[in-house]
């Protein structure tokens, strides 16, 4: 049991590592960067400025598993924001594939479930706490 409790742990942390690094490359573009907004940064203050802030600072948080929970609990609610605030307007709301808001679904609820789980076996969250 206990292996594959480990090998659970190692699961969660590499798919928080990835979704974490992907979730940074979305915040980044709202700056403009890679391509995002056509090569043009979100207006300063705006929903999708601030979009942009909490997915570049988020996202590294959520891949090193730093603050994991707390992290995770604000950018579970940025995104259910999004979904309704953006996507939900642009067809029925059942079908996230033809609205476009399946990656903020998917998203939405992947930090849900971090912020019950944890971060896995392989995070700054684990060495804080063997610190402490």
């Amino acid at each position: 049991m206990a292996k594959n409790s480990s090998l659970q742990s190692l699961a969660l942390s590499i798919l928080r590592i990835v979704a974490g690094f992907t979730f940074t490359l979305h915040g980044i573009q709202k700056f403009g960067a890679l391509g995002g907004l056509g090569g043009k940064a979100a207006a300063a203050f705006s929903m999708l400025w601030v979009a942009g802030i909490l997915e570049s600072v988020g996202g590294p948080l959520i891949t090193l598993g730093l603050f994991t929970r707390p992290v995770a609990f604000i950018l579970c609610g940025e995104m259910a924001v999004a979904y309704f605030r953006v996507h939900v307007h642009m067809g029925p709301w059942a079908y996230p594939l033809l609205n476009g808001g399946e990656i903020t679904v998917l998203y939405c609820f992947f930090f849900l479930y971090l912020v019950t789980a944890g971060p896995g076996g392989l995070s700054l969250d684990g060495v804080v706490r063997k610190k402490a």
